[in-house]
């Protein structure tokens, strides 16, 4: 009998931390106020393609992504008959509604339209701040295991990612100031703090060659060969914009000149080149992150 009783509690407990496995109503609270939710959400549509590879990574299906700027890496965990739902700035508003989702998860470039697509279906908004991108991504891991209950799943990412950026970190300790520099139709452009790139100075600790820049534009702060030269920093780190999203790369190409063969970087091969679509479309998604830091962690191991 005691074991019965226990056996009881435990079953309440747990659906205590579960409700909507109950079928309840529950509230979750995003960057755009909160939405109510009714048990766990099947249909589940996104209009971010971080959105869809954090669900990818928590083993969740998605029956609705962005028509445009798939990330490549992300290509072969699409289902075979997904639906298009518009693309990344201008979502499907009337397609989605008609769907009739139990989820509609926005962010970023497609945050806009939360005003209007929560009107009709279930939406939330899981923008993440660049200023502290390695926890806006926990967070929003955190928040999907409550949503479909699978707590333990994103704990186990989350203790993942975070020993990833332990091991990140400990790689680039002692090795010198980095750049990280993005090519974009030719021009070169920098990244500073508060950047979709800014991780590497922030959460890694790479000492930067540079106090202030204006990064605001998708280019960067626009700069020269020559400032690369003057600057001159121990590694760069490269943003294939054009490669991002979807035209041809031509990073490699553009920095393969005189006076970039005069830098550090360049004579002592340090140049890093980072997976455009991650470090540019995908940032705030777990496994593009994560691929990243592996890309970091690879690269400096080559001046061990």
């Amino acid at each position: 009998m005691p074991q019965t009783l226990a056996g009881i509690a435990s079953l309440v407990a747990a659906l205590a931390f579960a409700p909507a496995a109950l079928g309840q109503t529950f509230d979750i609270e995003h960057r755009q106020g909160t939405t109510a939710i009714e048990a766990v959400p099947e249909t589940v549509m996104v209009t971010d393609w971080a959105a869809f590879d954090n669900l990818d990574a928590m083993g969740i299906d998605v029956s609705g992504v962005p028509s445009t700027a798939m990330p490549p890496y992300l290509s072969d965990k699409l289902p075979v008959d997904v639906q298009t739902i518009g693309s990344l700035q201008e979502p499907d508003i009337e397609g989605i509604v008609a769907s009739e989702p139990d989820l509609v998860i926005l962010a970023a470039r497609s945050r806009t339209a939360y005003p209007t697509l929560s009107g009709f279906v279930p939406t939330i908004d899981l923008s993440v701040d660049n200023e502290n991108l390695i926890d806006g991504v926990k967070a929003n891991l955190t928040t999907l295991g409550e949503i479909f209950d699978r707590q333990d799943r994103a704990d186990d990412l989350i203790a993942a990612l975070d020993a990833k950026v332990g091991q990140a970190r400990a790689a680039a300790d002692g090795k010198g100031t980095g750049l990280v520099i993005v090519t974009n139709a030719g021009n070169l452009g920098v990244y500073g703090p508060g950047s979709r790139i800014a991780w590497i100075y922030d959460a890694l600790n790479v000492p930067s060659v540079f106090d202030d820049v204006d990064d605001r534009d998708h280019g960067g702060d626009a700069i020269s060969f020559e400032y690369l030269l003057e600057t001159n920093p121990d590694w760069l780190f490269v943003v294939d914009r054009d490669a991002g999203i979807g035209s041809e790369g031509a990073a490699r190409a553009l920095l393969d000149n005189e006076l970039i063969h005069e830098t550090n970087f360049w004579q002592n091969d340090r140049i890093v080149y980072l997976d455009p679509a991650a470090a540019y479309v995908t940032m705030h998604g777990y496994s593009g992150l994560m691929l990243l830091l592996d890309q970091v962690i690879e690269g400096y191991g080559r001046d061990s």
